[in-house]
């Protein structure tokens, strides 16, 4: 019961805001889209931040402005980013939506508010075909474009714990190998007394041979 209502209460995000993401890829489906559409549509996902869907008569792009408050944040999430267009290109992933990433704001966000277009991870594009949204596809597509900023922001944050584990390890070994590398003083010292006994032993030896000749 516990796991139904968790996703139950995760499903509002689609209910609320994938409603009219939903509705224009159904348009999409039924080829219902008008061609004088081509306007942004703007979507808030968090508190002043939105993504973008421009409906056109055969496709849907959808722009996400990537946008983060931590500096080690943007720059991982750049890098993420980034291999996650790469990855696009893989034989396995020929039929999902075309995806690019791009520092600079797209030309579908010509015309878009100044303030929407402030991104310090750059700009993600998804480009949605009827093939994608055909069947119980729908459901799923609208799902992922919903939790997009949320996917990314999860997978950035366990990079970073991922790094800083790494990090701690690493400074444990060193640590380690430094107290390996100390001298045992006690042992040193002890060895350093036997040396002097010894010498000294022997030069009073000396001394008494000496002294009977």
């Amino acid at each position: 019961h516990r796991q139904e209502l968790l996703g139950k209460i995760a499903s509002i995000r689609e209910v609320v805001q994938g409603a009219p993401l939903k509705s224009v890829l159904k348009q999409l489906v039924s080829r219902t889209v008008k061609s004088e559409l081509n306007k942004l549509i703007s979507l808030v996902h968090r508190p002043n931040e939105s993504f973008f869907v421009v409906p056109q008569a055969d496709k849907v792009t959808v722009v996400f402005p990537m946008r983060f408050k931590d500096s080690v944040d943007s720059i991982l999430a750049t890098s993420f980013l980034q291999e996650f267009v790469d990855a696009r290109r893989t034989a396995g992933l020929g039929n999902a939506p075309h995806c690019l990433w791009s520092p600079s704001p797209p030309q579908e966000l010509k015309g878009a508010p100044a303030e929407a277009l402030l991104a310090n991870a750059g700009f993600v594009s998804f480009v949605i075909s009827p093939r994608h949204v055909e069947g119980r596809k729908l459901d799923r597509t609208v799902w992922s474009l919903s939790t997009f900023h949320a996917y990314v922001s999860y997978h950035v944050k366990c990079s970073e714990g991922f790094m800083h584990t790494r990090m701690r390890r690493r400074v444990e070994s060193l640590i380690e190998a430094l107290d390996r590398a100390k001298p045992d003083w006690k042992k040193v010292k002890k060895a350093v007394q036997t040396r002097s006994f010894k010498r000294l032993s022997i030069n009073d030896g000396r001394a008494t041979s000496n002294s009977r000749n």
